[in-house]
């Protein structure tokens, strides 16, 4: 799928039929922003509480492994999955490895997958600009304005009560019968993403403490965790770093968040050449979502990679 240039104004009429289709419509409720600031809060305390916990209840080897996979595996699913393939069109896939990555990226609770290619596909249209979901220079420059709107960028945008039309930002989704059934189980999937992790613990170290353990770090930290690291990219990363290529927002590469977004975190690249599948391009910039691409395409499962070349990546050199 390419880039969202060239999509009609977010007033396009929506079929009904397309609300139930692809979970959720254009207006937020309450019981959705209710929903949503609980599996904000209680992960958040959760990682709070993830100091003394360690300190005076433990941190196991056999937590460290669920949650690390846990965090890893929904992690991929959002950069790899629901970004570079569902909403760039980074590299074609085969039928088992586009389910996958679905499934995949609905395990980060970050919100059923049309919607959140949608959001990004307006994102990258708007990007700083009027009309951006989620952009931290939304209130000004100035050093209060640019705290509200770091704030709004990290998480105050999920409560908007106004959503992205999806039928107008991610019409293929909505017409593909396997991602559209993917992005109305998004309940599912989230009971799931919770319930896995007590439920390996528990069968690892028979007995219910190993279950309730699994439950804090695998689900809750690990949950809280990828959420802000997610959260990060659209606020820090549109706020500071470095920007080594030319692109017609303020988005930079920050190193310190690479390893646990990902990759996603040489933001300066992807939003001077979008579909490209490698973010981090320079030497020494650590890029896993490219690695595990690289291993679909040799197994078969990917094909048609856009991979950036030598050329193409000095042709987008800053001045």
């Amino acid at each position: 799928m390419p880039q969202s240039e060239g999509f009609e104004g977010d007033k396009q009429p929506r079929p009904p039929a397309m609300i139930s289709a692809t979970r959720g419509g254009e207006k937020q409720g309450a019981a959705e922003r209710f929903a949503l600031a609980s599996f904000i809060a209680v992960p958040f305390l959760a990682v709070l509480a993830a100091i003394p916990v360690a300190w005076g209840w433990g941190l196991g080897w056999h937590d460290v492994v669920i949650m690390v996979v846990m965090y890893f595996t929904a992690c991929h699913g959002i950069t790899v999955g629901f970004h570079r393939f569902f909403t760039h069109g980074s590299f074609k896939a085969n039928r088992a490895l586009k389910i996958g990555m679905a499934v995949a990226g609905s395990l980060a609770i970050e919100g059923p997958i049309v919607r959140w290619v949608a959001d990004h596909r307006k994102h990258h249209k708007f990007s700083d600009k009027d009309g951006d979901p989620h952009s931290p220079w939304r209130y000004g420059e100035s050093v209060p304005a640019l705290l509200k709107g770091l704030w709004w960028a990290h998480m105050g945008w999920l409560f908007d009560e106004e959503q992205t039309p999806q039928q107008t930002y991610a019409p293929d989704l909505v017409r593909d019968r396997d991602i559209s059934w993917i992005s109305r189980q998004f309940a599912f999937f989230t009971l799931t993403s919770i319930l896995l992790p007590p439920l390996v613990g528990g069968l690892w170290s028979w007995s219910w403490e190993g279950a309730l353990t699994a439950f804090f770090w695998g689900s809750l930290v690990r949950v809280a965790l990828l959420h802000h690291v997610t959260w990060s990219i659209n606020s820090i990363c549109h706020a500071m770093g470095k920007h080594p290529f030319k692109s017609r927002d303020r988005s930079g590469n920050v190193a310190w968040l690479a390893v646990l977004s990902c990759g996603e975190s040489w933001h300066n690249l992807h939003h001077a050449d979008p579909t490209s599948a490698r973010h981090g391009v320079l030497r020494g910039q650590i890029d896993s979502s490219a690695r595990l691409i690289r291993w679909f395409e040799l197994a078969g499962w990917a094909r048609d990679v856009r991979w950036p070349s030598p050329e193409r990546i000095e042709a987008r050199r800053a001045a």
